[in-house]
């Protein structure tokens, strides 16, 4: 067997590859273990392929089988003419492999996602392909499509091999979304590390496998990585400390939802979490980052500070004011408000509706606010010290959510208020009172986003508990208010309350027909807890509206059903029947929702506005193709006749306050960094009886300046149409058109002996080509073309035009499975020599007033 030299070219495994070193190999692979073994040489090869160029591989010459020594590539022998339009598509095949790392003009990566790109999520590519190193805060608004802006940026720094390895942090229900987006809309692989992934590979690979190393391509959640084995882990393939950091060992990080990992701090210092610490740790050892938030600024500058050192520690440090020229260096930040209209004079975003859904509450309802009411005054009137009265005003702020949102919730906190009452009287004779620091750690800790709703409800159980065993004994008349309360919440959860029955009617009026049928509207209905979650499922399926037109989301849930629930509720509603979704908070993070929905009601206004802005931007975001999306919130009736504070009960005083509070999250929703804690501040105050006006004019005050270093004079139209210039740039120079996007398919088909697309027409009369049975290899062609609710398999398109905005048609481009095989074997040829299946040669006529004299041209590429 021939032995290749350094320098040369090879074939190995089908894939095209330069020798670097030669070296004879003595000791034998454990798979080769036997008498007759004699040494080898082991190759270290150099892939010449355009979509892995530089890719190292390890090779033993001798048993890999298929190897072979190539001759140095020339000029096609003269022996034969292709076709005008086949060679066309060879050399568009070959066009579109090539990009150069030095040209900062060229992108590619728009063409090759399945997404409609609108023209400004232009913006974090252009910046990263100029940036030595694409550190950058992607802190656009909610629903802007900060995930495709991602995509494209990592799309991008691949292409032109900058990036090979890359991490994807997000909150632990996103997960599964990121990995099939990449996967699906860009052609990128990830795997999720996860226990289940680590137990797997420990089963297959030995108990040492460390999983940060098992795949180039990761997805984790911040709170599995924040533990302390994958942490543990992740620093084994760290250099240690006397080992240089340089070069770094990986290559990107994305980190989701980042003012989860920002410090918390509402005093001059923010303290780190144990997510801060993890990405801490993480940050310095990926040469680029990029960190998504819409809500960059949570009003504190230690905190905003400390994330932008996470992010890029040369240019910014900890507690000490971002120079405004290398902050907007590094963050794009564009809000709704501020984006123009399409070319066309179409907004690009529905104007949001705020409706109240008037309620006529009942005597019983409203006399257990005021039991409420009164048994929180004296709890607070008779704390004995600053430790019991913030452990009153935890419990009793729980309580009144809790009541809000439905008689089940509010009966199963009651109860386990009572128990603990009585439970930490006895466990404080035996241990001593707790500390208020740990309680106050608890009570924080509480607002943190946790991944499943049986995580959260274990949190504050046991927080309610901590807190409990600071009360004093309880009085003769909170004894009487607490029994007072048991036995309304008792009674009152075995039936539809006021607000559950005007919510049934609004389901009726706006989803029935009058011949009993349903309409094609959806809704989204949002709770706080999984408790008045199956209370209410429980109602709606007593009431009519269950069975496949209800489905559920919430925290915890299996991942494959949860999957399901996603694509059934995102389906066209001609395909998939279900009209309801029961959601809690665990679904108001990341998750598209916005395909067939526009309408979304709140079971309770969330005390905390990022919540509730994070609700409404479930349907209010990217992709939403109805004019008005409509916000339901329930209030007591007559609202709107009275003055502020006039209410003529406590229930219907503080369902005012809630309203006037989300109104106003609605106007300054740029400014809930600063106003929003102070918005909740307030919200907290009125429900404990010491506030009846929301004032926040010295908040958002306070909050211009934020909004001054967030906001960068420019000029967005004429930004944005030097982007879009740029890709259509782009597009001519490599001439993408669908076309040409086909023909290299159907040739690639053809060569590979496969059977041909077929046309066929949708439903609109708009052709599309459907993909046949395909064999060997290829059938991973066919991979995504599925529908996510149906599982039938679904026609492809190569226009971009043609697939927005509908989910009945694949769109083909560059980095689909089928294209990148097809460009994969047609580029291949150029290495091909004598087995090539191609002359790489064609003769082309052309008018005679064209040309005076035949004319010779040679296409070459280094």
């Amino acid at each position: 067997m021939t032995i290749p030299e350094p320098g040369q070219l090879v074939d190995v495994r089908q894939r095209r590859y330069v020798v670097t070193a030669v070296r004879p190999s003595t000791l034998p692979p454990p798979a080769l273990q036997h008498a007759n073994w004699s040494p080898q040489h082991l190759i270290t090869l150099a892939s010449v392929e355009d979509d892995a160029l530089g890719e190292e591989l390890h090779v033993i010459w001798e048993v890999e089988s298929g190897a072979t020594v190539l001759d140095g590539a020339a000029l096609p022998l003269p022996t034969g003419f292709d076709p005008p339009a086949r060679f066309d598509a060879f050399l568009d095949a070959v066009r579109w492999g090539a990009i150069a790392s030095a040209d900062v003009r060229a992108l590619q990566s728009p063409f090759r996602s399945g997404i409609a790109i609108e023209d400004y999520q232009l913006d974090p590519v252009v910046r990263a392909v100029q940036l030595p190193r694409a550190n950058l805060l992607i802190a656009d608004d909610v629903g802007l499509g900060k995930t495709i802006e991602a995509g494209l940026v990592l799309q991008e720094l691949v292409l032109r091999h900058r990036v090979r390895s890359a991490l994807v942090v997000c909150p632990a229900a996103l997960q599964i979304q990121w990995r099939d987006q990449l996967r699906d809309k860009f052609g990128l692989e990830f795997r999720i590390v996860d226990t289940d992934l680590m137990r797997v590979l420990r089963r297959e690979r030995g108990l040492h496998v460390n999983p940060w190393t098992h795949f180039p391509r990761l997805i984790t959640s911040i709170d599995f990585l924040k533990r302390d084995r994958p942490m543990r882990l992740f620093r084994d393939v760290l250099p240690g400390p006397n080992d240089s950091p340089y070069p770094r060992r990986f290559d990107l990080l994305i980190v989701d939802e980042a003012h989860n990992v920002a410090p918390s701090g509402r005093g001059k210092y923010a303290v780190d979490s144990l997510r801060t610490s993890a990405i801490r740790t993480l940050a310095p050892h990926f040469e680029n980052r990029l960190f998504l938030s819409a809500t960059p600024h949570n009003g504190y500058s230690e905190s905003f500070t400390a994330l932008l050192e996470l992010l890029d520690n040369q240019r910014f440090a900890r507690g000490v004011t971002p120079d405004r020229q290398q902050l907007g260096a590094v963050m794009v930040r564009r809000l709704k408000s501020e984006l123009p209209p399409r070319w066309d004079g179409t907004p690009r975003f529905p104007t949001r509706e705020l409706t109240a859904i008037e309620v006529e509450y009942s005597a019983a309802e409203q006399e257990a606010h005021r039991m409420l009411q009164r048994y929180a005054q004296s709890r607070l009137e008779r704390a004995r010290d600053p430790s019991e009265a913030v452990a009153s005003e935890f419990v009793l702020k729980l309580l009144k959510k809790r009541l809000f949102s439905s008689p089940a919730a509010f009966a199963k906190t009651l109860t386990e208020h009572r128990r603990t009452i009585a439970a930490g009287r006895s466990r404080r004779m035996s241990i001593g009172r707790p500390a208020i620091g740990l309680l106050r750690a608890q009570i924080e800790a509480l607002e943190d986003v946790f991944e499943t709703e049986s995580a959260a409800e274990s949190a504050t159980e046991e927080t309610v508990e901590r807190a409990s065993e600071l009360f004093a004994q309880l009085s003769s008349e909170e004894q009487t208010l607490l029994t007072a309360l048991q036995s309304w919440a008792d009674d009152a959860r075995g039936r539809p309350d006021s607000k559950t029955r005007e919510l049934l009617e609004w389901l009726r009026r706006h989803l029935r027909t009058a011949t009993d049928g349903w309409t094609t509207t959806r809704v989204i209905i949002f709770t706080e807890y999984r408790d008045t979650q199956r209370w209410l499922q429980e109602i709606l399926v007593a009431a009519g509206l269950g069975g496949d037109r209800l489905l559920t989301l919430y925290g915890g849930m299996d991942t494959d059903e949860r999957e399901r629930v996603k694509a059934a509720f995102q389906a066209d509603p001609a395909v998939a029947p279900v009209r309801i979704l029961l959601a809690t908070d665990a679904a108001s993070e990341g998750i598209d929702l916005q395909n067939y929905c526009s309408r979304l009601i709140h079971v309770e206004i969330p005390w905390n506005p990022n919540r509730l802005e994070q609700r409404n931007g479930r349907v209010d975001r990217h992709g939403q193709s109805a004019a008005k999306v409509e916000i339901f919130h329930f209030v007591s009736a007559g609202w709107r006749d009275r003055d502020v504070g006039a209410a003529p009960n406590a229930l219907a005083a503080d369902l005012e306050f809630l309203l006037r509070a989300a109104l106003k999250v609605d106007q300054i929703r740029e400014d809930l960094g600063k106003v929003g804690p102070v918005i909740a501040e307030q919200v907290e105050e009125a429900m404990l009886g010491r506030r009846r006006r929301l004032e926040t004019g010295v908040a958002e005050r306070d909050a211009a300046p934020i909004k001054r270093m967030l906001k960068f004079e420019r000029q967005l139209r004429e930004q944005i149409a030097a982007l879009y210039e740029q890709l259509q740039e782009t597009r001519r120079e490599l001439r993408l058109d669908p076309d040409r996007v086909r023909a290299v398919v159907a040739m690639a088909l053809e060569i590979a002996g496969q059977p041909p697309l077929t046309a066929t027409a949708l439903a609109d009369g708009t052709v599309a080509y459907r993909v046949p049975a395909l064999t060997g290899s290829w059938a991973a062609g066919t991979e995504g073309l599925a529908h996510p609710h149906t599982q039938e398999l679904r026609p492809i398109t190569f226009d971009h035009a043609v697939a927005s905005g509908r989910d009945d048609v694949v769109l083909a481009h560059l980095n689909h499975r089928l294209v990148a095989m097809a460009l994969r074997l047609l580029r291949a040829e150029v290495w091909a020599g004598e087995r090539s299946t191609i002359h790489r040669i064609t003769a082309r006529v052309v008018p005679n007033a064209a040309l005076d004299t035949p004319a010779l041209f040679l296409h070459a590429r280094l």
